[in-house]
């Protein structure tokens, strides 16, 4: 039997994956995103890993959209030919190795600033406290 502890470690793990699959759903043909853009959309601002992850155990997710900073394709071998060769066909032009992001870059809209918000203000309270 399972403990409480782990069940909800795991809901919480598929809530994220969740999350996570949302936004590279929401990159539009033709556009292209970074690991670290999706995780910060996501929510979690250093879960570019975590991004790479999901992409590697989900089918049916347009992939080859989410590349590494700068717009390099960071998938070795015949994979990183696939990923250019469909991003191009989906008329994505390349700068030598690298996506034109100028061109290309999807920019997530901001979430809502009420969370954000409230955990700054409580951040900025405690301090106050603290002195």
């Amino acid at each position: 039997m399972s403990s409480p502890k782990k069940t909800a470690k795991s809901a919480d793990a598929a809530t994220v994956h969740a999350r996570i699959r949302a936004i590279i759903l929401s990159v539009p043909h033709g556009k292209v995103a970074t690991y670290g853009s999706v995780a910060r959309a996501a929510g979690y601002p250093r879960g570019s890993r975590l991004v790479a992850r999901v992409l590697g155990k989900t089918a049916g997710l347009p992939w080859q959209r989410i590349l590494g900073s700068g717009g390099a394709v960071k998938i070795p071998g015949e994979g990183g030919m696939e990923q250019r060769f469909r991003l191009q066909m989906e008329g994505v032009t390349f700068r030598g190795r690298r996506v034109d992001m100028k061109l290309h870059e999807f920019k997530f809209t901001k979430a809502p600033r009420g969370t954000a918000k409230k955990k700054h203000s409580q951040a900025q309270s405690k301090r106050a406290r603290n002195r």
